[in-house]
């Protein structure tokens, strides 16, 4: 019996299985908490920043050398229910080289926090990174907004905050928009939502308030799923924005696309240097 499209259950599944479809994933999980704990070491870094009352409402700021930087905010994925910001401070340690200040958030997890919380975590977040992140020697006039799968949702969902408008660019990898089949397959049991909130949290059946670039990426060697959720997206908001892509980045999976990110000439790499206007050939080669 079909249960979504035409997938029967064992098929959603495995369609939503990021860890089925890519058997050495934790040779990447080793690896980027490898490159992160060299990135801590090797650069200044403010850990922990209470941004709310919760206790996983914490964030860490590695801050550029120069004043008034680029600032990019990077929120992680785990469906909603795993891993930390710590896993990718390596990222950081790419964006320094071309003075970015770089910004990683938590939020509370499920199935603990629903849904709701969880967005409303990510929103706060940002209003406190907006407010404060000068104090930090960031720029809150050049916010950049970046979220890996649960991350690149709960990053579109920051762009149909009406008090976010001043996001200056958001890039998505291996974003979900549709949470539906989410919701029908075996990550419910960790996340514990509802149709109405699934609807409710779905950013291709929201309206965008910002007209900002956006940048949609996702692996070629990626889930059909996984692929359409980024379609999706793309179909019901390239009319919302002036300046919206949809990429998909050759040979790259659900993990190695975020590896994309810090590849120099990579096509993702290069995307997200043009969406954010920065000079390659400046690097600082600090970090490898």
């Amino acid at each position: 019996m079909n249960v979504y499209k035409h997938y029967n259950q064992e098929q959603l599944n495995n369609q939503y299985n990021t860890r089925l479809q890519v058997p050495d994933y934790a040779d990447y999980f080793d690896r980027w908490e490898r490159l992160s704990r060299q990135t801590a070491d090797q650069n200044t870094i403010l850990k922990d920043i209470p941004f709310g009352a919760h206790p996983e409402e914490l964030l860490d700021i590695f801050p550029s050398n120069i004043s008034h930087p680029k600032t990019l905010v990077f929120i992680h994925g785990g469906y909603w229910h795993l891993l930390d910001k710590t896993m990718f401070h390596f990222l950081a340690g790419h964006f320094l080289n071309y003075n970015v200040t770089t910004v990683l958030i938590n939020y509370p997890l499920a199935p603990r926090s629903s849904i709701n919380e969880i967005v409303a975590a990510c929103r706060k977040a940002l209003r406190w990174i907006h407010e404060n992140i000068i104090r930090f020697n960031g720029n809150p006039g050049e916010l950049y907004l970046m979220g890996h799968s649960a991350g690149g949702h709960l990053a579109s969902m920051l762009m149909v905050e009406e008090n976010a408008k001043f996001i200056h660019a958001m890039i998505s990898l291996s974003g979900l928009f549709r949470l539906e089949p989410v919701m029908l397959s075996y990550l419910n049991d960790s996340i514990g939502i509802d149709r109405e909130n699934a609807v409710k949290n779905s950013p291709v059946f929201l309206e965008p308030a910002n007209d900002c670039p956006l940048l949609l990426a996702t692996g070629v060697n990626e889930s059909d799923e996984f692929k359409a959720q980024s379609d999706q997206l793309y179909q019901h908001w390239k009319n919302k924005f002036s300046n919206i892509e949809l990429l998909k980045v050759p040979q790259k999976n659900h993990y190695s696309i975020l590896e994309a990110v810090i590849e120099k000439n990579s096509i993702l790499c290069n995307a997200i240097m043009q969406l954010m206007n920065i000079d390659q050939n400046l690097k600082r080669d600090k970090y490898p």
